[in-house]
């Protein structure tokens, strides 16, 4: 029973890394960096938040 836990725990810390370290990959199925996925939020002029397509908002 020791022997089974312990190989089950050592197999999920070796496994873990390699499950969380999930790489991007093109249309080819080469590895490349994967994008950036924060949101583009936009502001007016008066520092309020709106979409990005309101006229006078830009990037922040």
């Amino acid at each position: 029973m020791r022997l089974m836990l312990t190989s089950l725990a050592v197999l999920s810390l070796v496994a873990s890394p390699v499950a969380l370290a999930a790489p991007c990959k093109d249309a080819k199925g080469k590895f490349m960096k994967c994008p950036d996925k924060t949101p583009v939020r936009c502001k007016l002029k008066n520092g309020k938040f709106a979409k990005c397509g309101t006229p006078g908002a830009k990037p922040v």
